[in-house]
């Protein structure tokens, strides 16, 4: 085998969400503009795996557009030369959804694991080229809920629940890293291996309004870095959305999502991991994905606001506005002022704050999407404070609360 030959390209990429908006937007002009860009460079790089790790869509039921989408990418990757695509579950994505059409997608030599069964063998992949020689093993370790790999036990305490879940998530990696190892010594130890995880690492970095979920009740959210073996060459993680290392190991990346979630990400830019191993030695390099569709925040009194949406009008491009005000004046003479300035422009405003009002809206149609800012728990705090729940009651109520969310957020709708 030649020099070229023993080359492996790899393109690291997550968090797509096809399917969301941006408060009353719609997003697919973005996505179909990003799909087309990321088939490009799966074409001059001469890409040999993509490596989607998860939150593929934005909810369990996506609409019939984003599936189109998605369809469609993997229709025109065959014309790339790729030779292989590995896809795992999010905690947005449906499993079964995802591996209903697993029989046909194979044969395209697209690889899809939207949950895991009673054996990590199922997992654990041997990519090989057109002269069926083995390239890569990959772990294609997808989102890992609760009832995945944790056994109930009757009486456990909220702290004893988050230890068994830290414990069943370490020891999956842990065996399937010992399976994978065998079959590599069995192979060619000098086999690269690539495993992929959607989860929260602790040190992880989010944004104010990137849509990040917190994945487990408790302290779990963020899970220790030391659970991944050290055989592993390539950790390519989902979940979070802004691209980054995991202890600062280039190797152990997020790659972040491909489109900005929210105004919090304004000016932080978006990219995709491009990964060349040489035998075991994996190089990584960020890809920047281009801005697709412009957004802006805008703060200040109502001239200065004004002032800053008259230079976005003089782009004549489509820009999207986030508004923080910061005087004193009547919000509905603020709010039909800002929308004046933008009639008739490629700016909009999706977005208006009133930061001197404590956050509060400058309109009661705003002041119901507001909602959105809060996280769930949030929301079942604020609404115990209305209720004066006497703080003794509080803890397991929290409690309570939080399994039933976790409950909520990890059934599948799409299942039998």
């Amino acid at each position: 085998m030649s020099d070229i030959e023993k080359t492996v390209t790899v393109l690291h990429t997550s968090d797509w969400h096809l399917g969301r908006m941006l408060y009353e937007k719609k997003r697919y002009d973005e996505h179909d503009a990003f799909l087309a860009w990321l088939l490009k460079q799966i074409r001059d790089y001469r890409v040999d795996v993509l490596v989607v790790a998860g939150d593929i869509f934005d909810t369990t039921t996506p609409s019939h557009r984003a599936q189109a989408q998605y369809y469609g990418f993997l229709r025109d990757l065959r014309q790339t030369g790729c030779a292989h695509v590995v896809l795992i579950a999010g905690n947005h994505d449906s499993p079964t959804f995802l591996e209903a059409p697993r029989g046909l997608l194979q044969s395209m030599n697209v690889h899809v694991v939207g949950s895991i069964s009673g054996s990590v063998e199922g997992e654990v992949l041997i990519l090989r080229d057109q002269n069926d020689r083995p390239r890569i093993i990959v772990g294609a370790v997808p989102f890992l809920r609760d009832r995945d790999i944790r056994l109930a036990q009757s009486g456990e305490t909220l702290q004893e629940k988050e230890e068994n879940l830290a414990r069943g998530i370490r020891n999956h990696y842990h065996n399937l890293c010992a399976y994978a190892n065998a079959l590599r010594e069995a192979i060619d130890a000098q086999l690269p291996f690539l495993v992929t995880g959607h989860l929260f690492t602790s040190g992880g970095e989010t944004i104010e309004g990137d849509g990040v979920r917190e994945l487990y009740i408790g302290s779990l959210a963020r899970l220790d870095r030391t659970i991944f073996p050290e055989s592993i060459d390539y950790l390519a993680l989902g979940h979070l959305h802004l691209a980054q290392t995991v202890g600062r190991n280039e190797t152990r990346r997020y790659s972040g999502s491909p489109l900005p979630m929210g105004f919090g990400e304004v000016g932080r830019e978006k990219s995709v991991s491009l990964v060349t191993f040489e035998g075991r030695s994996a190089k990584v390099e960020q890809l920047p994905v281009p801005v697709f569709q412009r957004l802006e925040r805008v703060a200040g009194e109502l001239g200065a606001i004004r002032e800053a949406l008259e230079r976005l009008k003089a782009f004549y491009e489509s820009v999207w506005v986030e508004v923080f005000y910061q005087g004193t004046e009547n919000a509905n003479t603020v709010s039909a002022a800002i929308d004046e300035t933008v009639a008739g422009s490629a700016v909009e405003v999706l977005r208006k704050r009133n930061l001197s009002m404590i956050e509060r809206s400058l309109s009661d149609y705003q002041a119901v999407k507001e909602l959105e800012e809060f996280s769930p728990e949030q929301v079942f705090e604020t609404r115990m404070d209305s209720a004066n729940t006497p703080p003794e009651r509080r803890e397991g109520l929290i409690a309570a609360y939080r399994e039933i969310l976790r409950q909520v957020m990890e059934s599948d709708r799409n299942a039998e």
